[in-house]
């Protein structure tokens, strides 16, 4: 009895195939598929789907909060250099309605 992995093209997307075992009785219908083979066939090709697509929202999901990370992260660099800049401004005004020279 003999164990082994077939590669098969699913759903567009290369992929592991089920695993087979060979039976001896098996041997002998070579060209039909047994109902339950065709079903492990369907599972394998299922799980596959579902874990490319659980992948790819996984990704999704790690580039949207690595974005949102480096968005706060610039707004914050602003939010300082605004700050810095509306405090120099009323400091400027300061000195212009008192009617002191700028240099």
């Amino acid at each position: 009895m003999g164990v082994g992995w077939r590669s098969r093209r699913t759903g567009g997307l290369w992929g592991r195939g089920a695993c087979a075992v060979v039976l001896p009785q098996a041997a002998a219908m070579a060209g039909q598929e047994d109902p339950v083979q065709r079903e492990i066939h369907q599972d394998w090709a299922n799980r596959e789907y579902i874990e490319i697509i659980t992948s790819s929202i996984k990704k999704i999901a790690d580039f949207l909060n690595s974005f949102d990370m480096s968005c706060r992260s610039r707004l914050a660099t602003l939010n300082e250099k605004l700050t810095a800049l509306e405090r120099r401004i009323e400091y400027i005004e300061a000195r212009v309605t008192k009617g002191e020279t700028l240099t």
